[in-house]
């Protein structure tokens, strides 16, 4: 009965994503452009948007530092005119189309804060509207503001060099950003390793914590976790659950208790399935991903060999902290496991707001 009720849970009918974006600058006014597109994943189902909002926010910087900031948005329904006001009309999306919509932010800063901005986060609150009654939806990504590299990591020689990048988003291509941050001086023996949460949140996957309806076997399973851990939360709990389902995530903790009776740890994460050790609680990433819940990223040994060819450097998908735990979720070759967990052991990338989701490690140095 458990797993039927979840399996008729409301889901989201509609889904949205950023796909392209252009930056103009101007001095201290700058000009961000950006397309989202919004997907109808029902195939009998019409939804309908009565609502679409944006909340733009730059991270880095105070308030008074921003002189002023304007919010335009223009959808670009296929089946529609153009709209020639800031009014959202109601909108009916057919069952399995897509429609989009142009966000322009244009923001003015003070001279003293154009060096200390991070990012432009943009907070969607949008609403859908069908058979299945009225919700709101919440969604936000990043807007990269990149950094200049030309001095960063370029002729760095030590064995272990973490590597700063900007703050990574959903419209940046991992391989790319690899590409474009890895100094010129890399060798092919070379490893390059990036940690799980930054990828996964480049593929996208990373949920607004205001869209888990968290149910009552959540609320209850959460509490029997350490309060460190990412499941200790009814919506951490109920992110496991919906992606493992209610039974296995039952079952798992019902066994995984009673080994841990016996003094058997780790049971459960075994049981539960491989999210279960790499989902990410809200403020278990960097801003402005620290209210979002970071699931662990998708086809990590596709990623890793295609990401090697292309780049002639050996590349590793890492999930590092500071207690010294290393865990490769994939690398394009196995004899450098060893190699890796012994470099990354201190944990040189940190766990805070570093902003170097890359590290560079030089194999023949280490062996």
């Amino acid at each position: 009965m458990i797993e039927i009720n979840h399996s008729f849970r409301q889901d989201w009918p509609l889904v949205l994503k950023p796909k392209e974006f252009k930056k103009v600058i101007q001095d201290s006014n700058h000009k961000y452009i950006t397309l989202v597109e919004i997907k109808n994943l029902k195939k009998r189902m019409e939804v309908m948007i009565p609502s679409f909002n944006v909340n733009p926010q730059l991270i880095g910087i105070s308030t008074n530092e921003i002189i002023k900031i304007n919010t335009k948005i223009t959808p670009l329904h296929p089946d529609a005119e153009e709209q020639k006001n800031d009014y959202w009309s109601a909108y009916i999306l057919k069952a399995n189309k897509s429609t989009f919509v142009e966000i322009e932010i244009e923001y003015e800063i003070t001279n003293t804060a154009i060096d200390k901005i991070k990012c432009l986060w943009l907070d969607i609150e949008w609403s859908n509207y069908g058979p299945f009654g009225t919700f709101k939806r919440f969604d936000g990504f990043v807007l990269p503001n990149f950094i200049d590299i030309s001095e960063i990591n370029s002729s760095n020689t030590n064995s272990i060099d973490p590597i700063k990048t900007h703050i990574l988003g959903s419209l940046d291509d991992p391989i790319g950003i690899l590409k474009s941050y890895m100094p010129e001086n890399c060798l092919p023996t070379d490893i390059l390793t990036i940690g799980e949460s930054p990828l996964a949140i480049m593929q996208g996957r990373y949920i607004d914590y205001r869209n888990v309806n968290s149910n009552l076997i959540s609320r209850l399973i959460c509490k029997g976790f350490h309060p460190t851990s990412s499941l200790a939360t009814a919506s951490g709990m109920q992110t496991l659950i919906n992606i493992s389902g209610p039974t296995r995530v039952i079952i798992s903790w019902l066994i995984g208790g009673i080994f841990k009776f016996f003094g058997i740890r780790g049971i459960f994460y075994r049981l539960a399935g491989e999210q279960a050790r790499l989902i990410d609680d809200i403020t278990g990433t960097t801003p402005p991903y620290d209210k979002s819940i970071v699931l662990g990223p998708k086809n990590t040994q596709t990623f890793c060999i295609k990401a090697a060819k292309t780049l002639n450097i050996n590349v590793a998908v890492v999930d590092v902290n500071d207690l010294g735990r290393v865990k490769i979720l994939s690398t394009n070759n196995d004899n450098n496991t060893e190699i890796i967990k012994r470099a990354l052991t201190s944990n040189p990338a940190g766990n805070a707001n570093q902003q170097t989701p890359l590290v560079l490690i030089r194999s023949n140095e280490l062996s």
